[in-house]
């Protein structure tokens, strides 16, 4: 083994957590590699967040088209040019990576690309994309190595050469007849866009229901939803085989004896840690039976002097989360003791309507035995979804029995904005009075929190589970009937 190179951090992946360490740490003037052997700033500018959501806004675009009678917009023929809707996101990435790159020379943080792996403890081999290897080494080492679309062992599947979230983005024709294997949100996204851009489009979802982990009022309002927009769903399907190649023809064989036909196939049935090859036996390393990196609540490996992040370290996989996993990391470094303990993880679909959460669920709540009460409006009772035409779902709201907001769910037009002042009421355990007392401008989407609180009132004989859905004549109304539906720390080293 030649004579390593020396650095004060080295990260492996350069995903948000990753290039948000590197950029940190840089900056303060320490030597860092950030090795990245894919797409500098990993998935979510490149393949996965960004682009997806550039996309998802063609769609929506089209959708207005589509609907342009309901504005009083007389149009005449159009189409949906897939080259230039790929263009558009190709420019988005062009300006995100270039904004990386200026971040990467600023900070002083080298980038090495290559496949980085373990050859001792505290050392790093990196083969190169350009050819060769180097060897680095440093007592302070960093992993974030992301995760990828996990393509199930059915029969034919790998053979079918079936499109990941990565290769559906990056279409320039318009499938004909879209499977998509599975009823995730991945899947749900990408399946209505392609929906609204032309294509037909069927999912294929092994559980009863699309994401069937949320609520049941939640999976109806999706169901209803994609059934209202012509896409067929699937449920209860086994996939045993599969046949022919995507792009050209390709058929689903299910374990009842149907078949599925169509011109291309793509699979959204989950994530696989990207955690194999990396010479994690040498260090120490232990992974969990997932394959993520074995991490404590302060995103420590099982080897000393070695943290991980973001997907390959089983949080859940929001890069927004990976960027919080960095400031853990950041600031335990600095000697706090944070931990990834009872952090809110808030999370928004982007369909159309979007459905954001954050905060337990009702089957949560109710698994767990805890009380609350329940609030619920339909998106109607927020009078901007009437000036907007889209009035298309709900909120809802449970309070706990001394009024603090234990979840909050919506489905409708930019609800994932709406999540920022209920994640300040929850994480500073105010009641839900602080937000319901706000003057909130008229007319607003945040408007309809007034109407949502007015239906959790307290009901002073009771802290049980309940719903009420009538409102209370305090508080601000609509009239509108509608309205009442309801280890140890860390320090870093000075710098030499």
């Amino acid at each position: 083994m030649s004579t390593p190179e020396q650095y004060d951090a080295i990260i492996i992946g350069s995903g948000e957590g990753g290039k948000y360490l590197a950029w940190h740490l840089a900056s303060q003037g320490k030597k860092v590699a950030n090795i990245e052997d894919k797409r500098l700033g990993g998935a979510c500018p490149n393949i996965a967040c960004l682009p997806s959501k550039n996309v998802i806004h063609s769609a929506k675009v089209a959708s207005f088209f589509q609907r342009g009678a309901e504005f009083g917009i007389v149009h005449g023929k159009w189409h949906v040019d897939m080259e230039a809707v790929s263009a558009r996101r190709q420019r988005m990435i062009d300006g995100l990576r270039d904004m990386h790159l200026n971040n990467y020379a600023k900070s002083k943080a080298e980038i090495v690309m290559g496949f980085g792996r373990f050859l001792a403890e505290k050392t790093v081999e990196v083969a190169l994309n350009a050819g060769g290897t180097r060897t680095l080494r440093s007592d302070y080492i960093f992993l974030d190595t992301g995760s990828r679309a996990t393509i199930d062992p059915i029969a034919g599947l790998a053979e079918s050469a079936p499109m990941t979230h990565i290769e559906a983005l990056e279409l320039t024709i318009l499938p004909e007849h879209l499977l998509v294997l599975g009823g995730g949100f991945i899947g749900l996204e990408l399946a209505q866009a392609m929906r609204r851009f032309g294509s037909n489009v069927t999912i294929v979802e092994r559980n009863p229901t699309l994401v069937h982990r949320e609520d049941p009022d939640v999976t109806e309002a999706l169901h209803q939803l994609f059934a209202d927009e012509g896409i067929d769903i699937v449920t209860n399907a086994s996939v045993t085989r599969v046949e022919g190649t995507s792009g050209k023809s390709v058929i689903v064989h299910l374990g009842d004896g149907a078949r599925l036909e169509g011109t291309h196939l793509l699979v959204a049935t989950g994530r696989t840690p990207n955690t194999q090859n990396m010479g994690l036996d040498l260090v120490g390393i232990k992974t969990t039976p997932s394959g993520h990196f074995q991490v404590n609540d302060r995103l420590e490996t099982t080897a000393p002097g070695v943290w991980a992040m973001g997907d390959s370290a089983g949080s859940p996989h929001f890069t927004h989360i990976s960027f919080d996993d960095f400031r853990i990391i950041r600031d335990n470094l600095a000697g706090a003791n944070r931990t990834t303990k009872n952090r809110h993880v808030p999370s928004v679909t982007f369909t159309d309507p979007e459905l954001s959460h954050v905060g337990l669920t009702e089957n949560e709540a109710k698994k767990q035995g805890t009380a609350y009460r329940l609030g619920k409006i339909p998106m109607a009772a927020a009078l901007r979804t009437r000036t907007l035409d889209e009035t298309r779902g709900f909120m809802k709201v449970l309070i706990a029995p001394d009024d603090r907001i234990l979840g909050f769910t919506a489905l409708g037009p930019g609800v994932g904005e709406l999540l920022p002042v209920i994640q300040l009421a929850m994480s500073a355990d105010l009641p839900y009075t602080a937000v319901h007392n706000l003057i909130l401008t008229h007319p607003t989407l945040s408007e309809g929190f007034i109407n949502l609180f007015n239906t959790a009132q307290r009901n002073p004989h009771s802290n049980q589970t309940q719903a009420n859905h009538s409102i209370p004549t305090n508080g601000r109304a609509t009239s509108d009937p509608l309205s009442q539906q309801g280890t140890h720390a860390t320090k870093w080293p000075p710098h030499a």
